[in-house]
């Protein structure tokens, strides 16, 4: 077996981890997430690290061991400190609003588009123009937050729409008189 390339990921205190032959399952203070693991590779549990070995050097064995250990880490991250997202909405009228745990946005339309939490997924509204999406799971929050973004996408002529934090668009100059 060999472990090139990828350093152990380290397991804290309070982080229980069980490991079958085909999934990996992680409990912690904010849940419990579980995988599954590709057949090829192997996840070990050894002084509070785990790691994830490969059996060998070809090109998909080394790609799975590098998904498999990203997988892994993120579940660990999850559970002991979350993730979130960050949305901000532009454009005049554009403001998102709290309807119990489901989120409601005016973007433009004639209505409103209701969007409900997932389980697992919990919205914060801290100003009528900002979305945080917070989740013990990498990709349940990126999606939610995707699935936001898309009703309204940031366009190019104004500006207006949903757009990640920090995230640049570029701006097109329009029709000329």
């Amino acid at each position: 077996m060999s472990r090139i390339g990828k350093a152990p990921i380290p397991v804290p205190a309070g982080v229980t981890v069980a490991i079958d032959s085909v999934e990996v399952h992680v409990k912690g203070p904010k849940g419990e997430l579980s995988e599954r693991i590709p057949r090829d590779m192997t996840v070990v549990l050894e002084d509070d690290r785990l790691l994830v070995t490969r059996p060998t050097d070809r090109d998909e064995h080394r790609a799975l061991h590098g998904l498999t250990r990203t997988l892994v880490a993120n579940m660990v991250t999850g559970v002991t400190d979350g993730f979130e997202k960050r949305l901000e909405i532009q454009g005049v009228g554009y403001r998102a609003q709290l309807k119990g745990k489901d989120l409601e946005l005016a973007v433009g339309y004639s209505h409103s588009v209701p969007i409900p939490a997932p389980d697992g997924i919990e919205f914060e509204v801290p100003q009528p123009t900002r979305v945080v999406v917070k989740g013990i799971s990498r990709q349940l929050v990126g999606q939610t937050a995707a699935v936001i973004r898309k009703q309204r996408p940031a366009e190019p002529y104004k500006g207006k729409g949903i757009r990640y934090e920090g995230e640049y668009v570029a701006r097109k100059v329009g029709k000329r008189a």
